[in-house]
């Protein structure tokens, strides 16, 4: 499970649909049938928020609406549901353009890009601006990225090996785990006092403040929820569509067919434009890219329940306490539910397929109740950053064999270097010169910035 995890993953279907397995010395159980993880996923009283994960994200994020317990789910997804519907997202989309334009705006044919820092960057300037607004300066959410790497990479470890002395050692890791996390609980405290000393905004933020002030209903909103609901989107928002856009445009460069169709949509449907929201349905082939990299590569890999009570599950009794652990990686590689599951296939989505796929078995974003809050958010702005860079560049590889992605609390290239050329400049490039909003801030993505602060970039994540 540590040194082969997708591997060991991929090998288990052939044991059941129901698998035990060891996490260090615990012993757990894997749910490898698509309608057995639905029926977990969907029962949250019985199959609670829990496990090895849990308690190591909830030493992290506290209680928010992503770790938090099934009694306290239903009203914190209540106080935040209107930052996440759709009428919000499409209005930050012109704000998802304008970032994705200044993102790729200063690159140079032939410029070596470190793809994994860019679109991290890129995604926690928009999610800390939904959540935020500009109240996390710049050079704080560039931070935020650095530590991001610290902490993914210590989740992991502390899910697979779950045993809290190793951790407590003063270790080179251990410590930067621990730096990391407290810097970013400093920043976000930071962001908080800021806001309350200024003006009110519509953002996340502005509707967690009013409700610490006045309660929701009687119950109230306290100061370290509205620090645990802003850390733990955050970081959710942020590491996961970075890693999901990084694993594209690595795929993408493996597959010159599947680009040159993007690229022929893009054209199409933008005329080297930026996508604004009624663009968004038109790129049909755009967002099958992007479900087929959700289904090759899902950043979210592997995720832990604990049981509440005592429970049957595909004819085996489980007691309460027990760890259940399910994986989309598993589910979206089972050849059963995926024929060819290695093969990057974006025409998988586009011959009727069902939006989860046969037997419900693509769940890239969870299920049920808990299903992810953000997924609308985080589809729209891949789709767009994915049209506006596509829409310019062609990202290769450079010379020598392409790693292979390892995981760690997310799955994704984390050192991830491509060469960039620009499509108009391209011998069979068809894109028109750029069209770029003006006013958009500098391309000041922290790529260049990151390959020289050496240990602290992402890259050696």
């Amino acid at each position: 499970m540590f040194r082969r995890p997708l591997e060991f993953l991929k090998s288990l279907p052939a044991q059941g649909d129901l698998v035990e397995i060891r996490l260090g010395p615990q012993r757990a159980w894997m749910v490898c049938h698509p309608e057995l993880v639905h029926r977990m996923l969907r029962d949250t009283r019985t199959f609670d928020k829990g496990g090895p994960q849990y308690e190591r994200l909830r030493a992290l994020m506290g209680d928010g609406v992503v770790t938090c317990p099934h009694a306290e789910h239903r009203r914190q997804r209540r106080l935040l549901q209107p930052t996440f519907r759709p009428s919000s997202v499409a209005a930050q989309t012109d704000v998802m353009a304008e970032e994705a334009a200044a993102l790729c705006r200063d690159w140079r044919t032939g410029q070596e890009v470190d793809v994994s820092a860019a679109t991290l960057g890129l995604t926690t300037r928009l999610i800390s601006r939904l959540l935020l607004s500009d109240s996390l300066t710049p050079a704080a959410a560039d931070e935020v990225r650095h530590c991001l790497a610290a902490i993914v990479r210590g989740l992991f470890v502390r899910t697979v090996v779950p045993v809290d002395a190793l951790f407590r050692l003063p270790t080179p890791a251990n410590r930067r785990y621990r730096r990391a996390v407290e810097r970013v609980r400093e920043l976000i405290d930071a962001a908080i006092a800021e806001r309350r000393r200024g003006t009110p905004r519509d953002d996340l933020l502005g509707l967690l403040l009013p409700a610490a002030e006045a309660g929701d209903g009687g119950a109230p909103v306290t100061d370290r929820e509205v620090h645990d609901q802003l850390v733990s989107l955050l970081l959710t928002g942020s590491e996961s569509p970075s890693m999901c856009l990084a694993s594209t445009f690595g795929l993408l460069a493996q597959h010159p067919e599947v680009e040159r169709r993007l690229h022929a949509e893009v054209d199409t449907v933008l005329a080297g434009r930026l996508p604004g929201v009624d663009d968004l349905p038109r790129l049909v082939y755009t967002r099958a890219v992007l479900t087929e990299t959700l289904r090759h590569s899902p950043p979210g890999w592997l995720f832990t329940r604990v049981t509440t009570r005592e429970t049957e599950l595909a004819g085996r009794r489980l007691p309460r306490g027990t760890t259940v652990l399910y994986s989309p990686y598993l589910l979206h590689h089972d050849p059963a539910s995926f024929p060819e599951p290695d093969r990057f296939l974006p025409e998988r989505w586009l011959e009727g397929e069902a939006a989860t796929g046969p037997h419900g078995a693509m769940v890239p974003f969870a299920a049920g109740s808990r299903k992810c809050i953000g997924d609308l958010f985080s589809m729209a702005e891949m789709t767009v950053v994915l049209a506006t860079v596509a829409g310019r560049w062609r990202l290769r590889h450079p010379a020598g064999r392409v790693a292979a992605p390892r995981p760690g609390a997310t799955l994704g290239p984390r050192a991830l270097t491509m060469i960039c050329t620009s499509r108009a400049a391209a011998p069979d490039g068809t894109a028109p010169p750029a069209a770029l909003t003006s006013g958009a801030a500098p391309a000041t993505s922290g790529v260049e910035k990151t390959r020289r602060d050496g240990d602290n970039g992402v890259h050696h994540a």
